[in-house]
């Protein structure tokens, strides 16, 4: 049975986009189904995959998983070989720590800086929580870079899940034209020349679906 991962809109789904991205950056074959988001019918259609009403969710056969890093924790288990965790232990559970943090933190970062790739780059004002979490996540990539950098240019060397959760902070930094250190300009560089990143970019640059409650910033 194949894979099937339900998402939300590219342009603005943070969340759709991490499993998405795991497994296309690594070569794990999926099909897609996309569920527009916040809207009247959004919640009833979601509903018919996940329990949760909302995106990302994995089906695979009588498996369903609703959250975006137990669905890159599901398929690491099915496709080792894609390397999405680092094979030693210690490396692993640094990774995994990197990925949990991004999971349930950066909340200031993520409510004033919500993903919209059609949004023409430019600055706006952050609040002081907001400056802490920029501050925060290029800590976390540099010290990645400083461990790693010597196996490739993503924050474990290779391409993996921890690239896969802070994609979208890549787009957000992107967007809102965030400064940031030599160090976190090059990782940045390099998520963009992923042919995944830019078959997303892509695709979300020609949607048609504008969701006012994110145009407002």
């Amino acid at each position: 049975m194949s894979l099937t991962l339900v998402i939300g809109n590219k342009n603005y789904s943070s969340w759709s986009m991490r499993p998405w991205f795991a497994m296309k950056a690594t070569g794990i074959a999926f099909s897609e189904i996309m569920v527009p988001i916040y809207r009247p019918e959004s919640k009833a259609r979601l509903l018919g995959f996940s329990p949760s009403g909302k995106v990302p969710v994995l089906i695979d056969g009588d498996v369903t998983v609703w959250d975006s890093l137990a669905i890159i924790e599901y398929v690491a288990e099915l496709h080792p070989e894609a390397g999405l965790w680092p094979q030693d232990r210690a490396s692993r559970a640094l990774a995994r720590a990197v990925a949990a943090e991004m999971h349930s933190g950066f909340a200031a970062l993520r409510g004033e800086c919500g993903m919209n790739i059609h949004r023409p780059a430019r600055p706006q004002p952050l609040s002081e929580e907001a400056r802490a979490n920029v501050a925060r996540v290029q800590e976390l990539w540099g010290e990645c870079r400083t461990r790693y950098g010597h196996l490739g240019p993503f924050l474990f060397g290779a391409i993996g899940a921890v690239d896969a959760m802070y994609a979208p902070v890549v787009w957000r930094f992107i967007t809102y034209a965030v400064e940031v250190t030599p160090v976190a300009r090059a990782y940045m560089e390099a998520m963009q020349g992923v042919p995944a990143w830019q078959e997303w970019r892509d695709a979300a640059l020609a949607e048609q679906w504008v969701i006012e409650r994110f145009e407002s910033a």
